[in-house]
């Protein structure tokens, strides 16, 4: 099976070396959202600070992946206590949505499986927004005000910004739901009513509006005042059911991190509805193998991280749910014990036909970016709209679109990710922090963004430092893989223009149903990450010192900058 090959010009061959600092980095897909940040780490914020106004100019400089209209995740490394701590800015259905309903409305029909990606009753209640102020009042610096950390963001809002060749790419591939004639405020994403080209010079001025009710009220500005009426309304006028009640009763949540543990290094993630549980389910079969042992990205190799991946998703498509609703066997899912049972199943000569669920009971599109300050503290965060601008629906005077998040939930009763009233959906975004078990001190704050191209993304580019020694740049300028999700299921392996053709071949002689190569815009389902890791160095009278090695996915817009 070919795959479309997209602009075969489209450059990823240049090198690029990880940019090295002493006094902290910021690592993002987007220029202009990089320096802001490189801005509030000057001005006397620490990474969480950084993290926010790097969220916010990626809002205005990449509406496309991402804004304030979605949800968003939020790891934090405490340099001095040596802690991992989590924010879960994920937004509930609304309070009034049943299957029932949806059927009454002709929504969905029997036999659909999720709600259709446009629709409006798609639209959880905007996460993000908490989870920015959140991130500051509890991990930021206490230095700056979130008007001081937004400031950037407004700037480049008011006074227009040139747009970038990748965002623009994806501006006007994805940008016919902003045309549409009931998407009354879609124009206030376009430019004279089209998407804008690479180069075009872009102002927002209503969404500098919505960040400057944000700075000035805080939370209570989007929940409750203007904008959640704008977004009410939009929602209703096409359907939805959302309410002011829904949006004013929306609280982050400060969930413990997940860990496991993988040849020394601790792996951390967010528990579910997040599926950062898929990553660390694969790393605890991976952990069985030499993989040291076998050649990068042969089939040996990647039939081996295929078949890992594809065990793990199999459960977690399942068991993935708003743990406040259903029980999440997290504890038997990530024991050593049950990870033998998973690795058990893999035939080194033959892909598996079928990929189930086991029984782990015992006892019980999108950015990311990555900061890290001069006192060692890591900012691992992610926000999204999931597919592209959302929904494509823009409240009235706000600047920015309401996200899809609500179309993975099952629409099967049985299922644990059964749309259920005020409940959070299986969450595909998922930050990724790593510490060395030993010491407890920072080995990277990384992350790759794309749907379930997520937690394939953590395990491939921590493989590649981890077993083979690569660097940050490295790690991300290899070709990967994806595992492409059918529904619910599990299909075809895209494998990127890089891995050779003999390869490919072979994997297909194992039975998997294969995509190659995959080359040009393409490239984005492979996700775009930002790694930023940290290693003691030799420095003056043989003292040792921090040196913050980053890199930067060279299959978007930005780049990794150092102070």
């Amino acid at each position: 099976m070919a795959a479309d090959s997209g602009e075969s010009s489209f450059p990823f061959k240049s090198r690029r070396s990880p940019v090295l600092s002493l006094r902290g980095v910021v690592a993002s897909s987007q220029p202009l959202a990089t320096d802001a940040g490189l801005k509030i780490l000057r001005a006397g914020g620490n990474a969480a600070d950084a993290a926010v106004a790097v969220a916010a100019c990626l809002n205005v400089t990449e509406p496309c992946s991402t804004g304030i209209g979605g949800d968003a995740f939020c790891l934090f490394y405490d340099a001095q206590k040596k802690i991992v701590k989590g924010i879960n800015g994920s937004g509930r259905a609304s309070s009034n949505l049943t299957l029932d309903c949806l059927k009454r409305a002709g929504v969905v029909k029997p036999g659909d499986d999720h709600l259709p990606y446009t629709s409006a009753h798609c639209i959880t209640v905007p996460g993000a927004a908490a989870a920015w102020c959140d991130t500051v009042e509890q991990f930021g610096s206490g230095e700056l005000s979130l008007k001081n950390i937004l400031q950037p963001a407004i700037d480049l809002a008011k006074e227009g910004f040139p747009v970038h060749p990748v965002a623009a790419y994806f501006w006007d591939k994805c940008g016919s739901c902003l045309q549409v004639p009931t998407n009354k405020h879609g124009c206030d994403m376009l430019l004279n009513g089209h998407p804008p080209k690479a180069g075009d010079v872009m102002v927002m001025p209503h969404l500098a509006a919505t960040f400057e009710d944000l700075a000035s009220k805080g939370k209570d500005a989007f929940y409750k005042g203007r904008i959640a009426k704008a977004i009410v309304d939009v929602v209703q006028e096409h359907g939805g059911l959302l309410s002011l009640e829904d949006l004013q009763q929306h609280y982050s949540t400060f969930d413990e991190p997940i860990k496991t543990s993988y040849r020394g290094i601790n792996v951390w993630e967010m528990p579910p509805n997040g599926q950062g549980i898929t990553a660390l389910l694969a790393l605890n079969i991976l952990e069985g193998y030499d993989i040291q042992g076998m050649t990068h990205n042969s089939s040996e190799y990647l039939h081996t991280l295929i078949e890992a991946l594809s065990l793990s998703f199999a459960d977690t498509l399942w068991y993935n749910a708003d743990p406040n609703k259903v029980k999440v066997p997290v504890s038997g899912l990530l024991c050593k014990e049950y990870a033998a049972k998973r690795r058990a199943l893999i035939n080194a000569h033959r892909a598996l036909e079928s990929y189930e669920r086991g029984s782990p009971f015992s006892g019980s599109d999108t950015v990311y970016f990555s900061v890290v300050d001069a006192q060692g503290n890591a900012c691992s965060f992610i926000n999204s709209n999931y597919h592209s601008f959302g929904t494509g629906l823009v409240p009235e005077g706000c600047g920015f679109t309401l996200h899809n998040r609500g179309s993975n939930f099952s629409l099967r009763p049985e299922h644990p990710n059964f749309l259920e009233p005020i409940k959070r959906p299986y969450h595909t975004i998922i930050p990724g922090m790593s510490t060395h078990e030993e010491t407890g001190e920072l080995f990277a704050c990384f992350g790759v963004m794309g749907g379930f191209m997520q937690p394939q993304g953590h395990v491939q580019v921590l493989l590649n430092m981890i077993d083979f020694g690569m660097d940050p740049q490295q790690a991300l300028d290899m070709p990967r893989f994806c595992i492409q999700s059918e529904g619910q299921g599990l299909g075809s392996v895209f494998l990127e223009e890089g891995i050779s053709g003999r390869v490919a071949s072979e994997l297909k002689e194992l039975g998997h149903k294969v995509a190659y190569p995959v080359c040009g815009h393409n490239r984005s389902v492979f996700g775009r990450g930002q790694i930023i890791t940290r290693k003691k160095a030799p420095g003056k009278n043989g003292l040792k010192r921090d040196v913050y090695w980053s890199g930067s996915d060279p299959r978007a817009d930005g780049l990794a900058h150092g102070l």
